[in-house]
C-alpha cells in the first residue's frame, strides 16, 4: 500500500500544469485545482454510521485538492437511500471522524455536502416511515430504492412556511455537527432535483407564498439555507452547489437565468468559500455566471458528460473556473492528480455496476498507476527469469 510520504511528494511535484498549482480557498490551503465531486456511493451501515470502507476510500483519493463527500442529510427527514450516512447522531458524528482523520493524514481537505432529498424520499427509507416533504404535492418520477426492492414514488408533502424556514434554518446545526466531525467545511447540496434545487426550479415550486411565486421567493428557501450555515460556522467554510436547467429527476426550469443570476447576487455579499456550478448545454451556466461570481468557482463540465483530462484541464485554463471538479472519473482512478502529475491516462469508466452496494469490489479495489506499474514490471521481470 503506498505511503503518506510517497502520496504527499505525489501531490507537490513541482509543475506547471494548471491543475496542479496550489489554491488558497478562503484560508484553506488546497494543493491543488482539482475536486472530487460529491458521489453517491452507499456504503454506510443501517444506521446511517459511516464505516471503516469508506474511511479507506476517501483516504485513497486524498490526492485532490478538496473532496466533497457524498451527500449527507442535514437531518434524518432529508434521508433518500439506505444505506446513506447521517450526521445527526452523536454515534454518526463519531463514526465520521476516522474518514476526515484518514483524508487529513494524507495531506487532503474535505467538505460535508448537506443534501436534503425532499420529494426524493420514500417512507420505506424515512425514521418512522414519515412522509417525504418538499416545496409543493409534485411527486417525482421513477422507482425509488428500498431495502426491500423498489417501490413506486409517493406524492410529498407540501411543507408550510413555517416548516421551510426551520428546515433552513437547520442547515446551521448541521454545519456545526460537520465541523466536530472533523470536516473542513459543508457544501450546500443545491443541485440535482434535491430540496434546495425543488425550491429554484418553477416545475416543483409551485407556491404562492414568500417560498414561491416570483424569483425572490424561489430563491428564498436557498439564501436562508446559505446564510444559515454561514453564520453558524463562517461564510469561509461554507459552498454551494447548483446545476441551473439540469433536468435530473423530473426537474424542469422553463428559464433558470433569472433565477441563479438573483440567487447570486443575494449571496455575493456573504463571501462564500466558493460557489460549485454544473453546466448544461441547454443553459451554459458556467459562461453566464462566472462574469457573476467574484469569488471562487469550482466548474463541473456537466451533469453525465464525462469529464476527461482534456475537458478539466480547459476548464481552468480558460478562466472560466479557479477549481474543476470530476465526478466519475474518481470511482475508478484513486490517483486523479498523481496521474495528471505523472502525465499518466486515466483509467476508462465502466459500467455504473461499480458505482453502489455494500462491499469493497469496485470501491476501495481500483488501482493505483504506481501499483500498476510496479506489477508489470515484477511479471516482465518474472518472465525474463523463466525463460
Amino acid at each position: 500500500m503506498e505511503t503518506t510520504k510517497a502520496r504527499a511528494t505525489a501531490r507537490t511535484a513541482p509543475t506547471d500544469h494548471p491543475l496542479l498549482t496550489p489554491y488558497d480557498l478562503s484560508g484553506t490551503p488546497l494543493a491543488n485545482r482539482v475536486v472530487m465531486a460529491p458521489m453517491t456511493r452507499l456504503r454506510a451501515d443501517l444506521d446511517g454510521a459511516a464505516t471503516p470502507l469508506m474511511a479507506e476510500y476517501y483516504g485513497q483519493r486524498a490526492g485532490a485538492g478538496l473532496i466533497v463527500s457524498e451527500g449527507i442529510a442535514p437531518d434524518p427527514g432529508g434521508r433518500i437511500h439506505p444505506l446513506q450516512p447521517g450526521l445527526d447522531t452523536p454515534g454518526q458524528i463519531e463514526a465520521w471522524r476516522p474518514v476526515t482523520g484518514a483524508v487529513h493524514a494524507a495531506g487532503g481537505r474535505i467538505f460535508a455536502q448537506l443534501m436534503h432529498g425532499g420529494r426524493n424520499g420514500h417512507p420505506a427509507n424515512l425514521p418512522g416511515g414519515g412522509s417525504p416533504v418538499a416545496p409543493s404535492a409534485v411527486a417525482a418520477p421513477g422507482r425509488v430504492h428500498t431495502l426491500d426492492g423498489k417501490a413506486d414514488p409517493v406524492v410529498p408533502r407540501a411543507l408550510s412556511a413555517r416548516e421551510a424556514r426551520a428546515l433552513a434554518e437547520g442547515h446551521a446545526e448541521a454545519a456545526r455537527r460537520a465541523l466536530r466531525a472533523g470536516f473542513d467545511g459543508v457544501e450546500i447540496h443545491g443541485a440535482n432535483s434535491y430540496l434546495v434545487h425543488q425550491f429554484l426550479a418553477d416545475g416543483t415550486n409551485l407556491r404562492t407564498d414568500r417560498y414561491g411565486g416570483p424569483v425572490a421567493g424561489r430563491i428564498r428557501f436557498a439564501v436562508e439555507a446559505v446564510e444559515a450555515a454561514a453564520d453558524a460556522i463562517g461564510a469561509h467554510r461554507v459552498g454551494l452547489r447548483v446545476s441551473p436547467g439540469n433536468r435530473e429527476g423530473g426537474m424542469a426550469e422553463r428559464d433558470p437565468a433569472p433565477v441563479y443570476r438573483a440567487l447570486l447576487a443575494a449571496l455575493a455579499p456573504l463571501g462564500l468559500a466558493y460557489l460549485h456550478v454544473t453546466d448544461d448545454p441547454r443553459y451554459p451556466a458556467l459562461d453566464d455566471l462566472r462574469p457573476r461570481w467574484a469569488g471562487t468557482l469550482a466548474g463541473n463540465t456537466g451533469e453525465h458528460v464525462e469529464t476527461t483530462r482534456e475537458s478539466a484541464t480547459a476548464l481552468v485554463a480558460s478562466g472560466r473556473a479557479d477549481l474543476v471538479s470530476v465526478g466519475r472519473p474518481y470511482i475508478f482512478n484513486p490517483d486523479v492528480v498523481e496521474r495528471l502529475a505523472a502525465g499518466v491516462a486515466w483509467a476508462p469508466i465502466r459500467g455504473k455496476d461499480y458505482h453502489y452496494g455494500s462491499g469493497p469490489h469496485g470501491y476501495v479495489d481500483l488501482p493505483r498507476h504506481d501499483a500498476v506499474a510496479t506489477l508489470r514490471t515484477s511479471v516482465s521481470t518474472r518472465e525474463n527469469a523463466e525463460e
